[in-house]
């Protein structure tokens, strides 16, 4: 037998972390040019006069068919090593020269080793040695140095390159891996981002209708009971009405068309929002301080109250109570309703503690809501992040 090709050298990879530890390329560089040096100075050892058989039809047949069978060396690689180890062993009997039928055996004996299968590994080599063995016992030409060293080097670039390929292979099929999880991981991200904004434009959605509307339909009923005995008062009810949808198209045309935390509402202006509350009827009681805070603070403080009056509006019959006071660095607000109206057995919860509850949190403050002995008490603590002047109103 004699020397194939040098191994294929691995690719460069430039993961920083391979899976599988590579054999450098120089070692397999190295070792082919020692066996080369080798086997040129074993060179005048080799048997020379050795008559073979001339080739035939049955020695192309033993070629062809060697050839022909690595078709199957995707699905049994084991398979066909061992049929083109047994085509060498009758060719060696037959008489023929191996030049053309041993390249075959060394391709598939790479391909067991290049392959995901590693439980092939050491059959292939028993196979191999098999094969080699039946070589040596029938073959014409005379054992020698060289034509031992011969077979070594190709068995051993053999292995030594399926196991390159098969390191790479691994690299390159984790680095794929990483790549689709990251790229799962970024959709999800960006999956969850348009969740969290499509939630925030729920919630400002809700913010700037959601009391507007309940307070339109409380002040639309009141007109409706005492049209026809006090004609001033409906008149002046279905005014808040038109006031209270005007206000809620502005904050509407803010949120389409700007920032949706630009709305003007403030904790300045809780005191219109309660007015706007007892022109329903409702008594409201407000205890507020002067206060000094960031404007994000503020909006935030507002958008509660407005949600804990809107839920006592359709929740409670009875007084409301709005109390703002700091306490240990913190702006504590809570609203009490009492009177709770029964609840239907069908009645689905709405999204307003869930929202109070968000915006507190994103503030970095907290919220807590329940009932209490006299009613139904909401609570949010927010930073404090300027000054409080004690006023009442």
């Amino acid at each position: 037998m004699r020397p194939g090709r040098d191994a294929p050298s691995p690719a460069e990879d430039p993961t920083p972390e391979p899976v599988r530890r590579q054999r450098p390329t120089w070692v397999v560089a190295a070792f082919a040019l020692a066996m080369v040096i080798l086997l040129t100075g074993l060179g005048p050892l080799a048997p020379v006069d050795v008559q073979y058989r001339e080739p035939d039809l049955l020695g192309v047949a033993f070629v062809v068919a060697s050839v022909l069978a690595l078709a199957g060396l995707q699905r049994a690689p084991l398979a066909v090593l061992a049929f083109c180890s047994a085509v060498v062993v009758l060719n060696t009997v037959a008489g023929y020269t191996v030049a053309a039928v041993q390249w075959p055996v060394w391709i598939a004996l790479y391909a067991c080793f290049a392959g995901p299968r590693r439980g092939l590994r050491a059959p292939a080599v028993v196979v191999t040695g098999l094969g080699v063995a039946g070589y040596a016992v029938f073959s014409r030409a005379p054992a020698s140095v060289q034509e031992a060293a011969s077979i070594t080097l190709c068995v051993l670039f053999a292995m030594i390159a399926g196991e390159v390929v098969l390191a790479r292979r691994v690299r390159e099929e984790a680095v794929e891996a990483r790549l689709r999880s990251e790229r799962r991981e970024r959709a999800a991200q960006a999956e969850r981002a348009v969740e969290a904004e499509r939630a925030r434009w729920a919630r400002d959605l809700h913010d700037a209708l959601g009391h507007a509307v309940n307070v339109m339909v409380l002040q639309a009923g009141v007109a409706r009971r005492v049209f026809d005995d006090n004609p001033a008062f409906a008149q002046e009810a279905l005014g808040h009405v038109e006031t209270v949808g005007r206000e809620a198209l502005q904050r509407l045309d803010l949120l389409l068309r700007a920032d949706p935390d630009i709305t003007g509402d403030g904790a300045d202006d809780l005191l219109s929002l309660v007015e706007r509350v007892r022109a329903t009827g409702r008594e409201v009681g407000l205890d507020l301080p002067r206060l000094h805070v960031d404007p994000g603070t503020s909006r935030t403080l507002h958008l509660i109250v407005q949600e804990a009056l809107t839920n006592a509006l359709k929740h409670a019959t009875g007084p409301i109570h709005v109390a703002v006071a700091e306490n240990d660095g913190r702006i504590v607000v809570e609203v009490l309703s009492t009177g709770a109206r029964r609840t239907p057995r069908d009645h689905v919860p709405g999204h307003g503690l869930t929202n109070m509850r968000e915006r507190a949190r994103l503030e970095g403050g907290t919220f807590e809501a329940g009932p209490d002995p006299d009613g139904f008490r909401v609570r949010a603590a927010l930073p404090l992040r300027g000054q409080v002047e004690g006023v009442t109103s």
